[in-house]
């Protein structure tokens, strides 16, 4: 899947309905192989990112779990650590 679309759930604090909205973005532009759709097609590609934000934000908001939630700064250094050690070759 794309590499863009990250993990949302179980971050404190909870994930925004603007990084919802981008993920469902990238998945609508995934599907679609647009990265902006023509005039014809615009209104069906944003239905589809709103109806995909909706669906996301309603999967997030019921999912449960015992783990201590993740703190988004050092959650995305250690991604930067990997991506560094992965680019750096």
């Amino acid at each position: 899947m794309c590499r863009n679309i990250k993990t949302l759930f179980n971050f404190e604090p909870p994930a925004t309905d603007a990084e919802i909205h981008d993920a469902s973005l990238q998945f609508v532009r995934k599907l679609s192989g647009f990265t902006k759709p023509s005039k014809a097609n615009e209104e069906a590609f944003g239905r589809a990112i709103d109806e995909i934000a909706a669906a996301a934000r309603k999967l997030i908001d019921s999912l449960v779990t015992n783990a201590e939630p993740r703190d988004r700064e050092e959650y995305a250094a250690r991604l930067k650590e990997r991506s560094a050690a992965r680019f750096a070759r």
